[in-house]
């Protein structure tokens, strides 16, 4: 199968949330091991990741410097750890690898995700990003364009637009990649917001792009006949917090949506991991799954997690025979 799987922070930071050097590099280096085992049962993957705690630094240190040096904006911001998270993650797939005598390489690509200029969002910024500050400190950012909003008893806290994501401006390259015989690392952070300007060029946009539906969006581009989110649970939870807690296992794309209608599950966790599985499923290309990072290769095998499969078949003639299990 082509396997898309979609890292969440934790998968990169300690289990603390310590996001020094060091901590990334040994949690990635534990997350490439059960990504690995399904490169060995002979699948295709594409790797994407979340990269919240490292724009948050580059955001710290645009905030210390502010007086200084011009703020890093945020296009750059996500290209900058793109590039550093993905060179952790291949060096890490790379080793494992070895260690397992693999005849397999990875490779990452610093790829953008286009979005709508007009998009609504941009016009009424409401993500907030970053650490409180104080007005004071907040002041150089303001007047260098950024916006802030004033959270009582908390501070000033910047907050930027999250437009949907249209299209994997580099999901050809991806693929190539992928046809090659690489694991790939594409979109990561929800891929650098890209917009067209009057002249029809691509430029970038200071704004953020949720990961998980770039994930289920780059996933539908390659083809991909699976989407897993890893995140910290097994499985997603119909009433979390109650006595009638319950894990919920495989459905339908309908199925979920009703599900997700009655859960009202959580925009800043769950919600967007449930939409982006549910919208892949609900493409046709095939199943969405959510489920924690060390049973992935069981939720490949539909043993574990949560596994939403689309309404109709897909259609399996439709699929490039570069996706079939490698011998």
């Amino acid at each position: 199968m082509r396997i898309v799987i979609a890292l969440g922070g934790n998968a990169m930071t300690s289990s603390d949330g310590s996001a020094r050097p060091e901590d990334q590099r040994a949690a990635i280096r534990l997350a490439a091991r059960p990504i690995v085992d399904l490169v060995a049962d002979g699948h295709d993957v594409l790797l994407t990741h979340g990269n919240g705690p490292q724009v948050g630094n580059l955001l710290t240190k645009n905030e210390l410097t502010a007086g200084q040096v011009p703020p890093v904006p945020l296009d750059w911001c996500g290209a900058q750890t793109q590039a550093t998270i993905g060179m952790l993650i291949i060096n890490a797939l790379d080793e494992e690898f070895a260690e397992r005598g693999l005849d397999r390489r990875s490779a990452a690509v610093v790829s953008r995700t286009l979005v709508d200029a007009d998009d609504p969002r941009f016009a009424a910024p409401s993500k907030p990003i970053g650490r409180y500050l104080t007005r004071d400190d907040a002041q150089p950012l303001i007047d260098s364009g950024q916006q802030f909003v004033e959270v009582p008893d908390r501070g000033w806290r910047r907050v930027v637009a999250s437009p949907s994501p249209r299209e994997c401006l580099d999901s050809p390259a991806a693929m190539a990649l992928m046809d090659a015989g690489f694991v790939v690392v594409c979109s990561g952070g929800g891929g650098i917001p890209t917009v067209r300007d009057r002249t029809g060029a691509f430029v970038g946009a200071d704004a953020v792009i949720d990961k998980d539906l770039t994930a289920s969006l780059i996933a539908q581009q390659v083809d991909a006949d699976m989407l897993i989110i890893a995140t910290d649970v097994d499985s997603v939870i119909a009433d979390w917090g109650t006595a009638y807690a319950k894990p919920i296992g495989e459905v339908t794309a309908a199925e979920m949506r009703s599900i997700a209608a009655d859960q009202d599950f959580a925009a800043g966790s769950m919600g967007p991991k449930v939409e982006a599985v549910t919208s892949f499923a609900e493409s046709g290309t095939g199943v969405g799954v959510i489920t924690s990072l060390a049973r992935i290769a069981a939720a490949a095998q539909g043993l574990v997690g949560t596994r939403i499969v689309p309404d109709q078949p897909s259609n399996p003639t439709r699929k490039e025979t570069s996706h079939a299990l490698r011998n």
